[in-house]
């Protein structure tokens, strides 16, 4: 490696949850790549942001969704920094159409299932084959993959069941990484957001405010990017050792039980 400092590539890190990641793990001095499929231009801001934090930034316009600009994008990090020492799999979006499970159309259902899951899953088999290469490298590696997924793997709402899907299979996906790297010592987390203020979440914004003074949690306020950032930073900096596989729900007790 020719790179000093820790390098994390997190997928749609330039707004929304994936930003608060990446001005999380900048403040913890990693350096960073983050993906999108904007023009760089219009994430100029969020990148800005960034650097001022301390961190040195690469940004790649890349779909998750396409193989060809999966490779790309960490043919990218090679050239730029030749290590990667952690992938977050946050970039995803919602259904084209909100559409009732007996009516919805398999258009929306393929696109939003090859960003949301097929994409994140075979970049972590491509990282993960570079991490295990590190790692045989250089016996002080340590690597982590973090998995953005969503209360709606447990949660059904009916009216956007790819979306539910999805993000139940990348929870799977986090065991099946996280059994399979074990060996290399390569630690894989999930983090599981509830209800989070981003741009994804402005077209229910008074759907949620109203149902949040309800009650519907315990913490009666929004969730945050950062809140999510501070949870991915404490999962690179090491601080959940002996829990690789493991969960951390971060929805203001939306999903506990209760009588």
């Amino acid at each position: 490696m020719t790179h000093d400092r820790r390098v994390a590539l997190v997928t749609g890190g330039a707004r929304g949850i994936g930003l608060g990641i990446s001005g999380a793990l900048a403040r913890e001095g990693l350096d960073l790549v983050a993906c999108g499929v904007r023009p760089e231009e219009a994430a100029a801001e969020a990148l800005a942001g960034l650097r001022q934090a301390g961190a040195e930034v690469l940004y790649v316009r890349a779909d998750v969704s396409d193989r060809s600009a999966r490779e790309r994008l960490l043919e990218a990090v090679r050239r730029r920094y030749d290590r990667l020492d952690v992938l977050v799999n946050n970039a995803g979006v919602a259904p084209s159409v909100r559409a009732d499970i007996l009516e919805a159309g398999e258009e929306s259902f393929d696109r939003l299932i090859s960003i949301n899951l097929r994409g994140p899953y075979f970049l972590t088999q491509a990282a993960a084959r570079w991490m295990i290469e590190q790692k045989k490298a250089l016996p002080g590696y340590s690597g982590c993959i973090v998995n953005v997924s969503s209360v709606s793997a447990e949660v059904a709402s009916v009216n956007r069941g790819d979306y539910c899907l999805a993000k139940a299979a990348i929870s799977m996906a986090t065991k099946l990484w996280a059994a399979r790297l074990a060996e290399f010592g390569i630690n894989v987390y999930e983090v599981r957001p509830g209800i989070i203020l981003t741009d994804m979440t402005a077209g229910v914004r008074e759907k949620y405010d109203r149902l949040i003074q309800q009650g519907i949690l315990l913490e009666r306020r929004w969730g945050t990017p950062e809140d999510v950032g501070k949870t991915v930073a404490a999962m690179v900096r090491g601080d959940l050792p002996y829990a690789t596989g493991q969960v951390v729900t971060l929805d203001g007790g939306l999903t506990l039980l209760r009588l």
